[in-house]
């Protein structure tokens, strides 16, 4: 081959390599563009099985999903799991570790108030984006005026006057008590997340006029609680207000049964209580007829109530909570809350933050993140979503988001409040084959 003829051909070939270039260059670019996320639950440590590990698991498969759609926008979807191990100092750590040496864009998860208060602190001075999923506690948000965390659930306080609200409007009809003889005690495990539920009791507790004859809190690692089933006993609440995580509310139950403790009603408040499956493992048909405070569970919503895309969604979500938990007799609201709340922030904050603000930043996604506004039925939890600004009390919460109340009857959770989701009515009090029912 002559020169002349080889430098034609390499010529042409320069050529059509810069042709190819530009015709590729936006495509190789947006194929490159990529939303790291960090994913903090507990794996492992007593918060695990209280239910972090259902709600990462709820995270996990949304963020599977919109991973195996090509991600969302142009962005593919790339998540690095860490472990709290259900300390707030690792959560903490890991936090950092995943901001400055991971460099995700962004956090979310967080499943107990006690790191959910720390970290957010850290991770708004470290000036990037937070998505709370879980963690519940006022004291995440309130007074703080945090720029970049955002939470979907209802908060901690939501929950105490919740229940006492329920309370209040049946206790004549099916305790035959006047409020201000409803002997009530409120006992909440010491952390932030037992702190500001309690104090929702309390507020409610008083506004109803009930006697509040005991409001303790104790250590969630507490080895023995008897000395507060005592303390019970000598009080004679007619109901108890619980908030706890796991094994304390197993231990607290079974104390009580052998020391011989009697109430009409139990309510707790998420966290363990929402975990119905280990309550059975470990008590048995003992937690027949409690009630448990949360946000409903996306399998016993009205999904007539729903926007249309969401119940294609619920059915997804169920599947693939059956593949990773074969034999599951209750499903417990806690994957379903965590799938529902990271949805969310797939659906309207992420393509928002691309199409609207110019990427995924901290900036992009808390303006996005101020847009949202959907009305009741526009979540899988049957609320909307519309969070305070700056400068408001709860900056960064949603105030559309609310719990139900559900009573457990024989393997089957059941609403029960407020009056509008009603699946049954109440029963009330304890019937006499609970072991706890007043003698």
């Amino acid at each position: 081959m002559s020169v002349k003829r080889l430098s034609r051909l390499v010529c042409a070939l320069m050529v059509a390599t810069a042709v190819l270039a530009a015709f590729l260059g936006p495509q190789v670019e947006a194929q490159a563009k990529k939303l790291k996320i960090g994913v903090i639950f507990d794996y492992t440590g007593p918060l695990a099985g209280g239910g972090s590990d259902l709600h990462a698991l709820g995270a996990k498969i949304m963020i599977d999903h919109f991973a195996k759609k090509g991600g969302v926008e142009g962005y593919q979807i790339e998540a690095i799991y860490a472990d709290a191990q259900s300390k707030p100092e690792v959560a903490i750590n890991e936090a950092v570790r995943l901001i400055e040496q991971e460099k995700v864009d962004m956090l979310l998860g967080f499943y107990s108030s006690a790191q959910c208060v720390p970290a957010a602190a850290r991770v708004e001075q470290l000036k990037k984006f937070m998505w709370i999923t879980t963690c519940i506690s006022s004291a995440v948000l309130e007074g703080r005026n945090l720029k970049y965390v955002f939470r979907t659930q209802p908060s901690g306080r939501q929950f105490g006057l919740m229940s006492t609200d329920f309370l209040a409007k049946t206790t004549k009809a099916k305790l035959g008590k006047e409020p201000k003889d409803l002997r009530v005690a409120i006992i909440h495990e010491d952390g932030a997340y037992g702190v500001d539920v309690s104090k929702g009791n309390e507020e409610g507790a008083k506004k109803a006029g009930f006697n509040i004859v005991l409001k303790e809190g104790y250590a969630a690692t507490a080895p023995d609680l008897s000395p507060l089933v005592t303390k019970l006993k000598r009080a004679r609440p007619d109901v108890i207000f619980h908030t706890g995580y796991n094994p304390d509310i197993t231990l607290f139950l079974r104390q009580s049964r052998e020391l011989g403790l009697r109430f009409s009603a139990l309510v707790g408040h998420g966290a363990g209580y929402g975990v119905y499956d280990k309550l059975k493992e470990s008590l048995g048909k003992d937690v027949n007829y409690f009630f448990n405070v949360d946000p409903i569970s996306i399998w016993l919503v009205d999904e007539k109530a729903l926007k249309p895309q969401l119940p294609p969604m619920i059915k997804m979500v169920g599947e693939e909570y059956e593949k990773a938990r074969p034999g599951t007799v209750v499903k417990s609201a806690h994957v379903g809350m965590s799938a529902s709340n990271t949805y969310v922030f797939m659906t309207e904050v992420l393509p928002r933050a691309i199409k609207k603000h110019g990427g995924v930043d901290a900036d992009a996604l808390r303006k996005a993140a101020l847009e949202v506004d959907l009305p009741e039925g526009g979540t899988m939890l049957g609320f909307g979503v519309k969070y305070e600004g700056e400068g408001a009390p709860m900056a960064g919460q949603n105030d559309r988001a609310f719990p139900v109340i559900v009573q457990y009857v024989d393997d089957k959770p059941y609403v029960v409040w407020p009056k509008s989701l009603q699946h049954r009515e109440p029963t009330l009090p304890l019937p006499p084959s609970s072991p706890y029912a007043a003698q």
